[in-house]
């Protein structure tokens, strides 16, 4: 059999080539068996913008939070007389500050001290008024709030640890409150405070 010059040229060359193939393949080099890599892009995001709260939105959650708080500081000073009436100043202003300054220094010095806590049955945002033209005359921002308390486990004992309310006292009550921010320019979140209280008359609310 004849053998062409360029067979025996070519021979060496594809030797080469298929030793040079096996060798990557055994490396684990073959650029085939690597599974091709795509730049990785992040998830398309699914929240839905939120609307901030108006100004009206946040006074009312203000007045509505300070309120609460309000009836915390005052079962802490009725329970424990220790307590300084100072703490009021946190809550109160004006002459709601003033007429629990009164009951409470009137309590205390007929020894008297609360059992129990008094809780918010209800809240009721009546109104908002953002109006601040004049604080020094009183027409600052106020939000009226109508709330119902619950006094069902709560008793007033003197010295003597003996009951001094009446038997027939209600379980529940509705007040109405204006909770007044006078440092509205500096602190429209933090400076609101119950300006003033009075009872009112509406259906007892449903306590749990």
């Amino acid at each position: 059999m004849t053998v062409s010059r360029g067979a025996r040229t070519l021979a060496p060359a594809a030797v080469l080539l298929l030793v040079a193939m096996t060798s990557c393949a055994a490396e684990g080099k073959d650029p085939a068996a690597s599974p091709s890599r795509s730049p990785s892009s992040p998830a398309p995001s699914t929240t839905t913008p939120t609307t901030p709260p108006s100004d009206t939105e946040m006074a009312s959650a203000a007045a509505s939070a300070v309120l609460r708080t309000y009836y915390d500081v005052r079962n802490q000073l009725r329970q424990d007389p220790s307590q300084p009436l100072r703490l009021l100043k946190s809550v109160a202003i004006s002459t709601e500050l003033a007429a629990q300054q009164n009951l409470f220094a009137r309590e205390r010095k007929q020894g008297l001290r609360q059992v129990g806590a008094t809780k918010v049955a209800k809240l009721e945002v009546q109104s908002v008024n953002l109006d601040n033209s004049d604080p020094k005359a009183g027409k600052v921002p106020t939000v009226q709030i109508d709330l119902c308390f619950d006094v069902s486990d709560v008793d007033v004992v003197n010295v003597e640890g003996k009951s001094v309310i009446s038997p027939d006292r209600p379980d529940t009550g509705w007040i109405q409150f204006l909770v007044s921010n006078y440092e509205f320019d500096s602190n429209p979140r933090g400076g609101w405070r119950v300006a003033s209280s009075k009872d009112i008359e509406r259906t007892p609310c449903d306590v749990l």
